[in-house]
């Protein structure tokens, strides 16, 4: 294996020099491709240009773009001369950008254009460190002005490559022998997560933190030289840049999409991509949008829909039961599942035939014909939506990482998955579930997941302290998630630590599984779980923050003649109230396998959807501190006496 990922790059570009690594959107949103070739010498040619620049190894660049080829050129550019990356998205905040590009002792910054720029200029007097700044797009002469008049310098990416390229011809096979001078554990990124509490923590990884993954991640993620995979992920998080390498691995090609059903389903056809890896909240979107759209379309249509949806969910489920596809905890006698199960197995199976020319197969039609499947990481995948894709016969394998672990620690190969796991670990990576006490458990008892391996950070960059709280002597790092082990060594995610809440009577209950129960109502968008430490004190009964379904709620009103004057009228009027309230007692309840203290005592309707950003992550996850400071009197409402 190449020690370094430029090496990896210039391994594929001598393969397949023209095949294709990058599709791009160019004029009337028609796809562009780059060629192998051409992305290992831009990337040369650009770091070259830093050279020529100043930039030296060991440099922290600042990268500050969402997903565009030009990222790609950029960081792998700066990567071939040894220099570090410290990325970030341009939904960036100020207080996001003034910490990390400052703590990271950043004095160049690539951005991805003019919004970018003067987000930084506006925080000169506490970036005293940077610079020079590069930017993607053509700025104006008066934002060129304000950079010079700041103190600092400025070249566009086309500026880079122009001095990159007379760099080359001046200075044969410098930027090359840059490139060989790298290795295994050299730090590759320093990428800032999310902090729950005080600031972000940046996380080092070295390359080979990300190659260890390629070792076995082309094995159970299948795409072939040539195909294509739709990205939609924020480039710079984890998640997506193990993606790209596995694609960069197999020769394939990355097609920049958007989580919007409409352009998603649209590039779907332009391109007939083989794979699409995504957080859980893409899979949701294409899961209701074909809801939704079997429901306008109504009549005996939806009616089958419906019918063999059941179908295929109950046959699926006796299936996994015969072929052993479901998570094992203790050994099971197969025959006797067989005697059971075979006759409705048997007897499903014409209907699951029927239903999948009748439906399923129309379904998989919009996803082209090269379609392997899906990859979902960076959070929980619904059951109710990983049951639903199983029964139509689309593949969404689930994946189980953090940033710290480069992300991949373990995910279901697309051969054999095991319904309700995130598969084994990958080889090179131990997993271990522990007690309170550091004692390790046996298969299905549920406790803190450790992980060891050559995935594993370097550490948290200029927080030792922090680094010794979650790394042991024997270096193994604690997740912060809770799960167990099956008999077969697959990993069952149960929650994670810090979510986990303590009612008045000491009940303990991961709020997770209740929201993506919550979620499986088509008038439920997003819920929140509230109880533990609310309002100063620990309550007695769960609460919830719904987040309505805008489309469905006023279909419901129209259907039943509500007369309303604005959507939030809606949101306190009592027909709706009632049948949010029924929804929420059929979904969580004994017989769908809720205790009673995990019912929902009370809840509130929300106006506004949530955003990245505000209430949710860059990968879509809920940020649960956050909910206190901006729905107080919400919460006040949920636990009034």
């Amino acid at each position: 294996m190449e020690q370094t990922l430029p090496k990896l790059l210039r391994e594929t570009a001598q393969k397949h020099p023209e095949t294709a690594s990058h599709y791009y959107k160019g004029e009337k949103d028609q796809f562009v491709p780059v060629l192998y070739k051409d992305y290992y010498q831009t990337a040369l040619n650009f770091g070259a240009g830093l050279l020529d620049c100043g930039i030296k190894r060991n440099d922290h660049i600042g990268l500050i773009s969402d997903n565009r080829k030009e990222w790609s050129f950029a960081d792998m550019g700066l990567l071939a001369i040894g220099a570090i990356d410290v990325p970030r998205g341009c939904d960036a905040t100020e207080n996001d950008l003034r910490y990390i590009l400052d703590f990271a002792d950043c004095k160049t910054v690539i951005a991805e254009n003019a919004s970018q720029i003067r987000k930084i200029l506006g925080l000169r007097s506490d970036l005293p460190k940077i610079e020079q700044l590069i930017c993607f797009e053509e700025l104006s002469d008066e934002d060129i002005n304000k950079i010079k008049d700041a103190g600092m310098s400025f070249l566009s990416f086309s500026d880079v490559m122009a001095r990159g390229i007379e760099f080359r011809k001046n200075n044969p096979n410098k930027v090359e022998d840059e490139l060989e001078k790298g290795q295994w554990d050299d730090l590759a990124t320093i990428i800032f997560t999310s902090g729950t509490t005080g600031n972000p923590k940046g996380v080092m990884l070295t390359h080979g933190n990300f190659l260890t993954q390629l070792d076995e991640l082309p094995e159970r993620i299948l795409i072939s030289p040539d195909g294509k995979a739709i990205c939609v992920l924020p480039i710079w998080h984890a998640f997506q840049r193990i993606c790209e390498y596995v694609i960069l691995a197999k020769a394939a090609a990355v097609c920049y999409s958007k989580p919007i059903g409409s352009v998603l389903l649209a590039d779907f056809i332009k391109l007939n991509p083989q794979i699409l890896p995504g957080v859980p909240r893409v899979f949701e979107a294409i899961y209701d949008g074909i809801f939704r759209t079997m429901r306008k379309t109504g009549g005996i249509t939806f009616v089958l829909f419906k019918f063999f949806i059941k179908v295929g969910i109950l046959f699926s489920r006796i299936d996994r039961i015969l072929f052993s596809r479901n998570a094992q905890y203790k050994k099971i006698f197969k025959p006797l599942l067989w005697l059971i199960f075979v006759l409705p197995w048997l007897l499903l199976y014409p209907l699951k035939l029927l239903g999948d020319v009748l439906v399923f197969k129309k379904i998989r039609a919009k996803l082209g014909t090269s379609f392997i499947g899906g990859v979902s990481g960076g959070g929980a995948l619904p059951p109710a939506v990983d049951e639903f894709f199983w029964a139509i016969g689309v593949s969404i394998v689930e994946g189980y990482g953090l940033t710290e672990t480069a992300p991949v620690v373990a995910v279901r190969p697309q051969t054999k998955p095991i319904f309700g796991t995130v598969g084994r670990p990958i080889r090179h990576v131990e997993v271990r579930i522990t007690d309170e006490t550091g004692t390790i458990l046996k298969p299905g008892e549920k406790g803190s997941v450790w992980v060891r391996g050559d995935i594993v950070m370097k550490g948290y960059y200029k927080r030792p302290e922090l680094t010794a709280k979650v790394m042991d002597k024997d270096n193994w790092f604690d997740t912060g998630d809770l799960g167990t082990l099956t008999i077969n060594g697959e990993l069952v995610l149960k929650g994670r630590k810090k979510d986990t809440i303590v009612l008045r009577g000491g009940e303990n209950i991961e709020p997770l599984p209740i929201e993506m129960k919550l979620c499986e109502s088509r008038f439920i968008s997003n819920a929140v779980v509230l109880g533990q430490n609310v309002n100063g004190q620990d309550q007695r009964f769960l609460g919830a923050l719904i987040v309505p379904s805008k489309d469905d709620l006023l279909s419901f009103a129209n259907e039943s003649a509500i007369q309303f004057k604005e959507f939030k009228d809606l949101l306190v009027h009592p027909e709706v109230l009632k049948m949010y309230e029924d929804e929420i007692k059929n979904l969580i309840n004994s017989k769908t396998g809720f205790k009673l203290f995990e019912r929902i005592n009370k809840f509130v309707l929300l106006e506004k959807p949530f955003e990245v950003g505000v209430e949710l992550s860059a990968k879509q996850e809920i940020m649960r501190y956050k909910m206190a400071s901006l729905y107080p009197k919400q919460i006040s409402q949920l636990f009034k006496d």
